[in-house]
């Protein structure tokens, strides 16, 4: 007789390659319909699904969005990275690789920086998180503009929409630090009902005028998480700190679900439901849940929840 299996949350997540994190999904046109994660990290239980909506289904074209679940480092400074990403309107594998090349910007970039991210989310320097995180954003989308170009496509526009969550493994630590750019939501569902968290976009800047190189500055410690660089933001940077509170369920979700989540009170109050039960739901369960009925269903699904204890 085989042995029991262990239960949900005694899974882990496997160490990150920086390296290798640009091959979320192969660049083969062989992109899955369904894809589903989870495992438990610290205090929390983590699942995650990406899934091709109705609309794509019956236009024969793969799903324009990606998740990406990474844990960095190791003991109290161990950090799990989720993201997730939509591409550009228009869906279709351009739309893909860019979900796919955003999330993999956001897992190097998250990877190199991981001990001090940790070490800040510890120390409570909300901060230098946020001034760092807004750096690097900046930066990275300046450099992800050039691949996320297509056909038709404009020439500033930006790769793909962005939302992250840093998730510390230091049990004494419930801060969770929340990212982004772009369309999505940001949800908790407390005491049997949903909250709104998504932050208050920070003010519009002005892109800079394109300039002529100049040789590059000398790095200075004032500068958090690296030197900086040509400043791209192709929307609102947002960013929010929340604290952790066992039972509590985060959603972090793309624009698919976000939007029947915010506006089908039956589709709300039934995961509402589903998700008020002690512990995560095991990944069988939990594809279902996120599925609107009816029009809500046409749309791509990328969600990730994390579950309190």
């Amino acid at each position: 007789m085989s042995p029991p299996s262990a239960p949900p949350a005694a899974y882990a997540f496997p160490a990150a390659d920086r390296d290798t994190l640009d091959g979320l999904v192969p660049d083969t046109g062989l992109v899955p319909d369904t894809v589903l994660d989870g495992a438990g990290f610290g205090s929390v239980a983590v699942r995650a699904v990406s899934q091709r909506g109705d609309d794509a289904r019956q236009r024969g074209e793969v799903r324009g969005e990606a998740f990406l679940t990474a844990r960095f480092g190791a003991g109290r400074d161990a950090l799990l990275l989720v993201a997730v990403a939509v591409g550009p309107s228009g869906g279709g594998e351009a739309a893909q690789r860019a979900a796919r090349h955003v999330c993999a910007w956001a897992g190097d970039v998250v990877g190199r920086n991981s001990t001090r991210l940790a070490q800040d989310l510890r120390t409570g320097r909300r901060d230098a998180l946020k001034a760092g995180l807004r750096r690097l954003t900046d930066r990275g989308y300046g450099k992800l503009r050039g691949r996320a170009g297509e056909p038709g496509a404009a020439p500033d526009a930006h790769p793909a929409a962005l939302r992250c969550l840093l998730l510390p493994a230091d049990p004494d630590c419930r801060t969770r630090v929340f990212f982004g750019v772009g369309g999505g939501g940001l949800f908790r569902l407390r005491d049997g009902g949903w909250e709104d968290l998504e932050p208050t976009a920070a003010p519009a800047e002005a892109s800079p005028a394109p300039a002529a190189p100049a040789a590059p500055a000398a790095p200075t410690p004032t500068v958090p998480y690296g030197s900086d660089g040509a400043a791209f933001r192709p929307a609102p940077f947002r960013f929010r700190t929340v604290s952790g509170r066992p039972g509590d369920v985060l959603l972090l979700c793309g624009t698919g679900l976000a939007a029947p989540l915010s506006g089908d009170p039956d589709f709300a109050a039934r995961l509402a439901a589903a998700w008020s039960v002690p512990g995560p739901p095991d990944l069988a369960d939990f594809l279902p849940a996120v599925q609107p009925r009816g029009a809500g269903g046409a749309k791509d699904r990328t969600a990730v929840g994390v579950w309190e204890s």
